[in-house]
């Protein structure tokens, strides 16, 4: 099947880090229909991962069960699916859980924290180290299953090696007890019984037995629980928009209430979960409702960080952001409107809004986010600095030109007018004399 680049934004074809491209087969029929990964191992080996995470971030992308048998290596996601889906999925994994944030390079290691429930990431080229800044649904997985552990206590539980580990020692427990009838071996000769447990050791057996059940319960709990945030993201990811931007509110609302809203750590944070919500475009709305209030010249500067996440290189956040603007101005219509001009102007500076977007702004008067009358009397307070702005780009186009011309007119002077020599004037007799004599030039006779 030949092999494709690991990156495969990458077109170059000398490019170093290649995998297998990845073969799925489709087994059995009707509710019993699955997808077998064939080629698994060779690809988890080339991206330097195990091969239960991208099986189990194919089930979390599709919504379908998956199960691992080490034994015969083969890795199955239920259902059909076609090889290229899977692929462009793997290729979703590979970005989020392979290539370095900072050089794209996939030569990285994730380093799991169970205690503290964090997966970091540490890259070999550029030396970069850092958490993961999103939430999917297999973090919980990886957090569970660190890349260390022995890939035959992974499988479609987490319990699976756990019970395989139980059912081993039950049988060197019971390797001198007789197959058949499960009874202690005797001697076939005296009819006695070889090395029987003494009552102590008989005890000591049966608490053996109980620790193991509770052990048992313990993990399926676990399981439960586990399931149960998996069931939670689904249910957020299929959610409507509107519900999503009320879980984002709340999330927004605890930050600020313990002051965790400050810093690039936070605004990471931030923009993951607006991210995973799907509602990064329009959480501005939310982040001005929640931020701003009649100081908002001060907030704006101290949230900068946290605004700039969502507004850089995004026009509809941008637009949503003067939504919540005017939505602000609103609320507190006698201190901030006299001063439209000035927030607009701040917002500018700070590089949250780009003059593109505030002149657009500026040219249509919506009912969108207040009611029209308000809008206009914004629009008509913020004349003055959109006039300053529109002005200011003219200026710059200009002097542009005006430095194009001149380029122009130099090129073709420098065509047409080729050097020539001067004629130097000869001196007159009388001038030479007068050199002779020293007597100072007539400046008329000249």
């Amino acid at each position: 099947m030949g092999s494709v680049n690991v990156n495969r934004n990458v077109s170059d074809a000398f490019y170093r880090y290649k995998m297998p491209r990845l073969q799925a087969k489709v087994e059995g029929k009707g509710n019993g229909i699955k997808t077998v990964i064939v080629n698994m191992a060779d690809v988890a080996k080339a991206i330097g991962r195990p091969p239960t995470y991208p099986t189990k971030y194919f089930g979390c992308e599709l919504g379908a069960q998956t199960l691992v048998d080490f034994k015969n290596d083969r890795f199955i996601v239920n259902g059909s699916h076609d090889a290229g889906k899977l692929q462009d999925l793997l290729d979703g994994f590979i970005r989020k859980f392979v290539l370095c944030p900072e050089c794209d390079n996939p030569e990285t290691d994730l380093l799991v924290n169970s205690k503290k429930e964090t997966i970091s990431q540490g890259c070999k080229a550029c030396g970069f180290h850092g958490q993961l800044q999103f939430n999917h649904k297999l973090n919980t997985y990886i957090i569970k299953n660190p890349p260390n552990m022995n890939p035959g206590t992974q499988g479609a539980s987490l319990t699976e090696g756990k019970r395989t580990r139980r059912s081993k020692a039950k049988q060197n427990g019971d390797a001198g007890q007789d197959g058949r009838s499960g009874s202690p071996k005797s001697d076939e000769d005296s009819g006695e019984l070889i090395n029987p447990p003494s009552g102590k050791q008989a005890e000591d057996e049966d608490n053996w037995a109980l620790d193991v059940s509770e052990e048992a319960v313990r993990a399926r709990l676990q399981d439960l629980t586990d399931g149960a945030k998996n069931l939670t993201l689904c249910e957020d990811a299929e959610k409507t928009e509107k519900e999503r931007m009320d879980l984002f509110y709340m999330e927004v609302k605890k930050r600020l209430e313990s002051n965790n809203l400050e810093g690039h750590q936070a605004a990471k944070e931030v923009l993951a979960e607006a991210e995973r919500l799907e509602v990064k475009s329009k959480a501005p709305l939310v982040l001005a409702e929640l931020l701003f209030d009649d100081k908002i010249h001060v907030q704006i500067k101290r949230y900068r960080i946290l605004f700039l996440r969502f507004t850089h290189d995004d026009t509809k956040a941008q637009k949503c952001l003067l939504g919540g603007v005017e939505q602000i101005i609103a609320l507190h219509k006698e201190a901030l409107l006299p001063k439209v001009a000035a927030i607009l102007k701040l917002l500018y500076d700070m590089d949250i809004l780009e003059e593109g977007v505030l002149l657009d702004w500026g040219a249509k008067v919506s009912k969108k986010y207040v009611n029209k009358e308000l809008s206009t009397e914004i629009h008509q307070r913020a004349q003055v600095f959109l006039t300053w702005l529109k002005e200011a780009e003219e200026e710059e186009e200009s002097s542009e030109e005006d430095e194009d011309d001149l380029e122009i007119e130099y090129n073709d002077r420098a065509k047409t007018t080729p050097l020539k020599a001067t004629p130097v004037a000869k001196p007159t007799p009388a001038a030479a004399a007068g050199d002779e004599d020293g007597d100072d030039l007539d400046i008329d006779a000249i």
